[in-house]
């Protein structure tokens, strides 16, 4: 992950600084979880959405059928973000590297959502441009924990 703090880190993402180099999969998830600790579902969606389709636009990464934002793998985050958040309610939830060490070491494998989704329902274009059901395991705090 980037050596940013959370709040650094989220900071650069909403004002499109952070380099697309430093905008990996890790640095996903610790913002995903900045806005699944503070918004319900709906309005941590929707965050993450509109920064997702700033930033892109900032580095000039278009949405195409096979690259740029990305629907459901963005609301599938998002919603295992929150459960993940609502069991946190359970346990201690420690410092901000403690909560995001946990979250990688947990969900932090990119094929996460291959476990839900066959790789062809996933990357197809209706699930990039919008909301599709999973079709091998569904969504749910059970489900995504393992």
């Amino acid at each position: 992950m980037s050596g940013a703090t959370p709040p650094r880190l989220v900071a650069r993402f909403e004002n499109c600084t952070l380099p697309k180099e430093e905008w990996t999969h890790q640095a996903h998830l610790t913002v995903g979880l900045w806005y699944a600790s503070r918004l319900p579902y709906e309005e941590a969606l929707v965050a993450v959405r509109e920064g997702i389709l700033r930033l892109n636009a900032a580095h000039g990464v278009p949405t195409t059928t096979t690259r740029g934002y990305h629907e459901t793998i963005t609301r599938f985050y998002v919603r295992v973000l929150c459960d993940y958040v609502a069991g946190e309610e359970e346990r201690p939830m420690g410092s901000w590297p403690e909560r995001v060490a946990r979250l990688l070491s947990r969900y932090g494998d990119r094929d996460l959502p291959l476990r839900h989704y066959t790789k062809g329902l996933l990357m197809s274009s209706e699930a990039r441009f919008g909301w599709v059901e999973p079709d091998l395991l569904p969504l749910g705090r059970e489900a995504v924990s393992r």
